[in-house]
């Protein structure tokens, strides 16, 4: 059992690249309410840092990150609420970040996973690595995190992979706009070095207006889509649908709608 004050998220910096790693490897890295508080922290920490150049959001364990921690999801159900609006809040600051945000993504990432890798200004990932939006299959929808995913994806693949909630690998996920590359798995560090020794060399001040310039269509209506998209997101988690979901999903059994199902 992982203490509240236990550390979920942890910060190395170096030649001016902070890493900030999640480290929530028993739960892959689920997007608790501790783990999200804590990354807050960390991102500000960066932020206000003038040392750091470039974030990193790294991961431990095989998995990237795996999406809401449902077990918090489902004790939340008592009170009517889901932890929806701090995703929204964590999203938006790495989007937000003044420094150019790196996602080295190594292993699966879902639901949550994928919004935090749309809203860094690059993502490098393992070829091998899989993605999928599987939030239809447990009566919910991909919606706090469509506010970055659906400026990066394609529209057409948006719909398939939206609607069919199939696994897609790395190469898809560049093809599509997901991720900025996808690399053989043992070159996964060196790309990702390779795009932080690229970035340093850019002048601070000149970095952060590059990232205003590249936000300028899209950015005051951000947090305001942040913040319907969460509301929208809660009244799906909170359904009949989304209970059963999340229920069947926690106990490794097919929903009440899946055909053949008694």
């Amino acid at each position: 059992m992982t203490a509240a004050t236990d550390p979920l998220v942890r910060v190395v910096t170096s030649a001016g690249v902070s890493t900030l790693t999640l480290d929530s490897p028993h739960n892959r890295n689920a997007l608790s309410t501790p783990l999200m508080t804590q990354l807050l922290a960390a991102l500000a920490g960066a932020v206000a840092d003038d040392a750091v150049r470039v974030v990193v959001l790294s991961h431990t364990g095989p998995v990237f990150c795996s999406g809401a921690d449902l077990k918090e999801t489902a004790a939340a159900y008592a009170s009517g609420t889901v932890p929806a609006g701090l995703l929204g809040d964590v999203l938006a600051a790495v989007w937000e970040c003044p420094k150019p945000v790196l996602a080295r993504v190594a292993g699966p990432a879902r639901a949550g996973g994928l919004g935090l890798i749309a809203a860094a200004d690059l993502a490098v990932c393992a070829e091998t690595a899989t993605f999928a939006f599987t939030e239809v299959r447990i009566g919910v929808i991909p919606a706090v995190i469509s506010a970055t995913v659906l400026r990066r994806l394609q529209p057409r693949a948006a719909a398939e992979l939206y609607l069919t909630g199939e696994t897609f690998d790395g190469r898809r996920a560049a093809q599509v706009g997901l991720v900025t590359s996808a690399v053989p798995d043992d070159a996964l560090d060196e790309a990702v070095a390779a795009v932080c020794g690229s970035l340093v060399r850019g002048a601070p001040g000149a970095l952060a207006g590059a990232k205003e310039l590249l936000r300028r269509p899209a950015e005051p209506e951000l947090r305001a889509e942040l913040a319907a998209l969460s509301a929208l997101s809660t009244g799906y988690f909170l359904s009949a649908e989304g209970r059963e979901g999340v229920a069947a999903f926690r106990e490794k059994r097919p929903a009440s709608w899946v055909p053949g199902t008694s």
